[in-house]
């Protein structure tokens, strides 16, 4: 596939999209949740249900983009995104305009929040695996850092335009209406215009879809790509869940109020969304890191972001802590994504899809419940736990025999034509759909 190619540009809007709605939310839920006078463990708590489904899901989406695919799945990811945002914006303005208690406000958020975790992962999964379905091993590792970096983008748009779109109508649920609106857009881009023919995949043998999925978790090729992928999402997933509440709290101490820390939220994403983007379009091009490289470089910075945060208290801190461990962040996902899907067969790209997508979810599960809560019995407690985490990443990369050596040189078994349709005379699974 060509990096250039309008069904790639198609791709990156699909993973930039959802990642610029669900940082837009992530960056007004901490005032929205301090508005309706819910605990900040509460507001985190009521969300492990999404982060639950995602994980559930991502198997099945790998499954079905196997069978029905990777652009049918796109479309139904993007819908529920649609769906997910509309529904989270309706519940978030009636709570704030008090046409319901926040009780049942912020219920009725979590349940849209939910649907986004059953339908979310569906686009991303099948994104990637449209990806490898037409890369070549050697194009791989720069493809999926590209697409990767288009969630880098996502997270400066997203809490870059989130202040812009908290209007007098509709407050603080305004940006999801927007994102809402923008999902619409790309899901009928999607449609209209991403080719549908799939390449010539080797198929998974019969019978045996379920038993690659389920196994790939225990399989040594890619088991350690998989925990470390955990360690360093999981610690990423509690920078962010505490990053708005402690904003807000520093801001406080000089009397700014929740709402009006909306626009220091955004300016700190906007930071840490920088400098993911320069690790992704800037240096792993520039350097041409290889897998292993890029594990080692962003569990470190990762490490050292979180002992700033520690160190240098504070709203200037605070920012700069959060962009170092964002641009760390920025070196390692791409680099065990690429190690993990460079490790296994052709036919076997669903199923690692679906895996990586699986970690995402993971990540949300427990660790931001957990980490709020340290953070509301104290200030580093979430910084010095997740430096646990991160200095278990960067031992583990050097530890394990295959992180440390890369994955293995595979023989030229997909190479996948230039073309994203395939030939007349060999339809692929999707046919000319």
């Amino acid at each position: 596939m060509n990096l250039r190619s309008p069904a790639f540009a198609i791709l990156f809007a699909v993973s930039l999209i959802a990642a610029a709605g669900n940082m837009a939310l992530q960056s007004v839920l901490p005032a929205i949740g301090r508005e309706f006078r819910l605990s900040d463990t509460l507001v985190a708590s009521a969300f492990a249900i999404s982060a639950l489904m995602w994980t559930i899901a991502s198997p099945f989406w790998a499954r079905l983009s196997d069978n029905l695919g990777r652009k049918r799945v796109m479309l139904i990811g993007l819908s529920g995104f649609v769906v997910s945002m509309t529904g989270f914006g309706l519940a978030a303005t009636s709570g704030l305009e008090q046409w319901l208690g926040a009780g049942m406000a912020f219920a009725l958020m979590a349940v849209a929040r939910t649907i986004y975790g059953v339908f979310g992962s569906a686009a991303p999964i099948a994104s990637q695996a449209y990806v490898a379905d037409r890369t070549t091993p050697e194009q791989r590792t720069p493809a999926m850092a590209l697409l990767a970096s288009a969630q880098g983008l996502g997270t400066v748009i997203g809490p870059a335009l989130a202040p812009f779109f908290v209007l007098p109508l509709v407050g603080l649920a305004g940006p999801m209406y927007a994102f809402a609106l923008f999902g619409a857009v790309v899901l009928f881009i999607v449609w209209r215009r991403l080719p549908s023919g799939e390449v010539v995949r080797v198929p998974s043998p019969s019978g045996h879809r379920d038993v690659i999925a389920k196994g790939l978790w225990r399989d040594p090729r890619v088991r350690d790509y998989l925990l470390y992928g955990l360690l360093v999402t999981g610690a990423q997933a509690i920078n962010i869940s505490v990053l708005g509440f402690h904003i807000i709290d520093e801001l406080g101490a000089t009397g700014v109020a929740a709402r009006a820390a909306q626009p220091f939220i955004g300016i700190a994403m906007l930071a840490g969304a920088a400098a993911t983007l320069m690790a992704q379009w800037g240096l792993i091009p520039l350097l041409k890191l290889q897998p292993r490289d890029l594990m080692r470089w962003g569990a470190a910075l990762a490490l050292l972001g979180n002992l700033m945060s520690i160190a240098a208290p504070g709203y200037y801190g605070v920012v700069v802590g959060y962009a170092v461990v964002s641009m760390g962040v920025g070196f390692a996902r791409p680099g065990f994504t690429a190690g993990s899907s460079l490790s296994v067969e052709p036919h076997e790209q669903g199923a690692i899809a679906g895996l990586m997508m699986s970690l995402a979810g993971l990540s949300f599960l427990a660790p931001p419940v957990i980490g709020v809560a340290l953070y509301e019995v104290a200030e580093p407690g979430p910084f010095l736990a997740n430096a646990v985490l991160l200095i278990a990443a960067t031992g583990l990369c050097f530890v394990s025999a295959r992180l440390r050596t890369g994955p293995p040189d595979l023989p030229d078994r997909d190479e996948t034509p230039s073309s994203d349709t395939p030939p007349a005379s060999q339809p692929g699974p999707e046919g000319n759909r």
